[in-house]
Parts: structure tokens; C-alpha cells; sequence
């Protein structure tokens, strides 16, 4: 929870979780707008997570057939994946809103004819951002704000997603939007495994003064993850520590990453970290 959300007592509105499975490992965060015609954005957002988890699992049902049509045409299954996203959000919302009518209270800051214009599913908008990586390729989709790193066998940050808004000129990108499976980007790579893959909320690149320093801290926690047990903690109470810098947001985090590479390669990522710490 942000510094912010702390102070005024709002909820936190961010949403994360991760999949391992026998073929694949999921990495998946989602934050819920904070304008108040997205009241329920906290519940939207972990409906995006949950939509997205769900999606891979669909299409990994059957697994090889899966990998070998990704390799053939993964713009199209890209495309499916998120046209799935979208369709399986959007069934969680109105059964949402079916059991749980919106409230009086919840009316209170609008007018009726303010609340008349708001399309129901605005009530749970929420960013996306997912990370999938399998024995043979890594694919990442994005829709909204936040950031997807990427760490490779040099030990070197990448954003192989940069953030683009994708959407109409004065409408943010959002799984809300009538047009959300158009406002999407996504990478794919096969030719080189990375070690690891990390999605966050625009949280943590904010509490950032620099892009550099948000990559190099990305090298940083690669190299502790082969320590795993006390990672987890470590990250945690960095993370909590974060927040209460720049907009003072939410911050979430969640990664997937190859357990052998990242052992295999910890000397190139303690380098790369003492060579940050010189500039």
C-alpha cells in the first residue's frame, strides 16, 4: 500500500500474483485507476490478474501444440490471448456487479447525471501488465501504464515493452475501455532466454529519479534471487520503503525467472551491480 493510500485511508488499489506450472511460469500485476469514477478499481484490477492467470492456463491446456503455434504466429495468438483477457474480465465484472449493486455511498460524490454517464465496467478499471516465460520463449503484454524488465545473460536491464499509450488522443489505456483488446503491447522473444522477468506497477518506476537507476535496481535484486528465502523479505521491506518515495502509490512487484540461469550467471550480475554502484 502507497504512503498516500496510508494517510487517507484509501485501499490499496494494486492487485499481483504468479503461476508455475509444468510447461510455463506466470508473472502478473494490475493497478486500479485512482479517479473516482473507478471506485471498485481494486476489485478490477484483481479481476485482471485472476482473467489473465486463467488465459494462459486456457491456452496451455494443451501445451505443445500451443508452443508450436506460438512459434509459427505469436502476433495472432497474441492477439487471441488478449481478446481472452479481455472477454474473461469483463464476465467477472458483471457477475460482480449482478451479486453486488452499486451502493448509495458509492453514488455520493456524482450527481445523476454524472453517474447516468459512466459505463459500469469504469466503475473497475484497472491496468495489466503480464510476463510469461516457457522452456522455449518469453512473451510479455501490457495494457496501461507500468513496467515489464527483462535480464539477460549480460546481466543488463531492458525494457523489451516500452510503455506507449496506445489508446485515442485523451483516453488512457485501461481493460475498462470499449476498445481494450486494440490497446495492448506485447513483445516476444525466442532466439535468447532471459533470467529473469520482472512486472511492476507505474508505483515503483515513480519512486525513481532516474530510468537508469530503475533498470540497475532490477540487476540488483536479479543477483539476490539465488537466495531466495531471504529475498522475498528483503524485497518486501524495500519495496514498503519505496513507496513512501515519489507519488507515495501503491508499488507492487512480481517476476518469473530460470532458477539454473540465474545461479549460472550470478557472477556477470554481481559485476553489473558493482559496476553500478561506481557510477
Amino acid at each position: 500500500m502507497g504512503a498516500s493510500h496510508e494517510k487517507t485511508g484509501i485501499v490499496c488499489q494494486d492487485s499481483s500474483s504468479h503461476k508455475i506450472g509444468e510447461d510455463y511460469a506466470i508473472a502478473v500485476v494490475a493497478d486500479g485507476h485512482g479517479s473516482k469514477k473507478h471506485f471498485r478499481s481494486n476489485v478490477g484490477s484483481r479481476f485482471a490478474v485472476e482473467a489473465t492467470i486463467e488465459t494462459i492456463a486456457n491456452f496451455y491446456e494443451n501445451a505443445e501444440d500451443f508452443e508450436n503455434n506460438f512459434r509459427k504466429d505469436h502476433k495472432r495468438i497474441l492477439k487471441n490471448i488478449e481478446k481472452q483477457i479481455i472477454a474473461i474480465w469483463n464476465g467477472k465484472v458483471n457477475e460482480h456487479l449482478k451479486s453486488n449493486p452499486v451502493t448509495a455511498d458509492e453514488k455520493k460524490d456524482f450527481t445523476a447525471e454524472e453517474f447516468e454517464n459512466i459505463a459500469p465496467e469504469s466503475y473497475y478499471g484497472s491496468t495489466l501488465i503480464a510476463a510469461i516465460m516457457s522452456k522455449s520463449f518469453t512473451f510479455g503484454l501490457q495494457i496501461g501504464d507500468g513496467s515489464l524488465v527483462a535480464i539477460y545473460e549480460d546481466g543488463l536491464a531492458v525494457m523489451p515493452m516500452e510503455y506507449e499509450e496506445n489508446a485515442p488522443a485523451n483516453i488512457t489505456a485501461s481493460i475498462c475501455n470499449a476498445g481494450a483488446a486494440t490497446m495492448f503491447n506485447s513483445f516476444y522473444v525466442a532466439d535468447k532466454k532471459p533470467l529473469a522477468v520482472f512486472t511492476s506497477t507505474d508505483g515503483l518506476y515513480t519512486s525513481f529519479g532516474k530510468e537508469a537507476d530503475f533498470l540497475s535496481y532490477h540487476t540488483i535484486i536479479t543477483n539476490q534471487l539465488a537466495e531466495s528465502e531471504a529475498f522475498e523479505s528483503a524485497v518486501y521491506k524495500n519495496l514498503t520503503k519505496r513507496s513512501h518515495f515519489g507519488t507515495e502509490d501503491d508499488v507492487s512487484l512480481s517476476c518469473v525467472y530460470n532458477t539454473e540461469n540465474v545461479a549460472e550467471f550470478r557472477d556477470v550480475l554481481k559485476q553489473r551491480v558493482a559496476d553500478s554502484k561506481k557510477k
